[in-house]
């Protein structure tokens, strides 16, 4: 079985500003020495996964998946309690959602749809939020390229502001390392890291989300927006990839 790294940020279903486009390489790493307000997320060992057979998986993607790591109703279930979390720690605050496009697409909306239930229902607790759009490239198929390169919303709007990120998956943790402290730049309130997944990869730089779903073993994971060159993001559980998968889709 593959061990690897998820591709996330490549682009946008609308139309993004190529003029704020930055290759980030020069930018200092995060510390990662500490990080405030975090809740350690559900760990799923080496050996977690079910059977495929045990789920309905499209016909067109069943023989490229080797099993199922997390299914649809847990990932839904946990983004709701990450919901719960984030409204307790920006009490009094608003908080500006900043989405890593495409991948962190569908826990993004999945998430907005968690919050919006809380203020439907909540009469008492009311915390406002925006959001806004950015693309984050730092991987071709595989493997990361080494450089991250930024582009989309304007940055300068989030001063003064709480800033957090939703991404789906920090695998290396490079990509996040460096996107913080540029963030920070722009000198908003706080920055914070929301993402679904968080991969125990073994050539992690060591940078930790601050709401976190779930901790995963080092394998590549597909669906739920995840992909491999572009394939499998509209996959509702969270797979691992078979070869024949990654042999099909190598070059598309």
């Amino acid at each position: 079985m593959l061990k690897g790294s998820n591709q996330s940020g490549e682009s946008s279903q609308q139309s993004l500003p190529a003029a704020n486009l930055l290759e980030m390489t020069q930018v200092p790493v995060a510390d990662m020495t500490s990080t405030p307000s975090r809740k350690e997320p559900i760990f799923l060992a080496d050996d977690a996964m079910y059977s495929k057979e045990h789920f309905l998986i499209p016909n067109h993607y069943i023989d490229y998946v080797d099993s199922v790591l997390i299914p649809q109703g847990l990932i839904s279930d946990r983004i709701e309690k990450l919901a719960q979390d984030i409204r307790a720690a920006y009490q009094g605050q608003t908080i500006h959602l900043l989405c890593v496009l495409k991948g962190g697409s569908a826990f993004f909306h999945a998430l907005i749809e968690k919050l919006r239930m809380f203020h439907k229902y909540n009469t008492c607790e009311y915390v406002p939020f925006t959001f806004d759009f950015i693309k984050v490239k730092s991987y071709d198929g595989l493997h990361s390229t080494g450089n991250v390169q930024v582009s989309g919303a304007d940055l300068t709007k989030f001063k003064g502001k709480h800033l957090l990120l939703v991404e789906d998956i920090i695998d290396t943790g490079k990509t996040m390392a460096k996107l913080v402290p540029y963030l920070h730049e722009s000198e908003p309130a706080s920055v914070k890291v929301a993402s679904l997944l968080e991969k125990r990869n073994p050539e992690s730089c060591g940078f930790l989300g601050n709401f976190v779903g779930f901790s995963i073993p080092d394998k590549f994971v597909i669906g739920c927006c995840l992909d491999y060159n572009e394939i499998f993001r509209d996959l509702d559980h969270i797979c691992i990839i078979n070869s024949a998968g990654i042999a099909k889709w190598a070059h598309h």
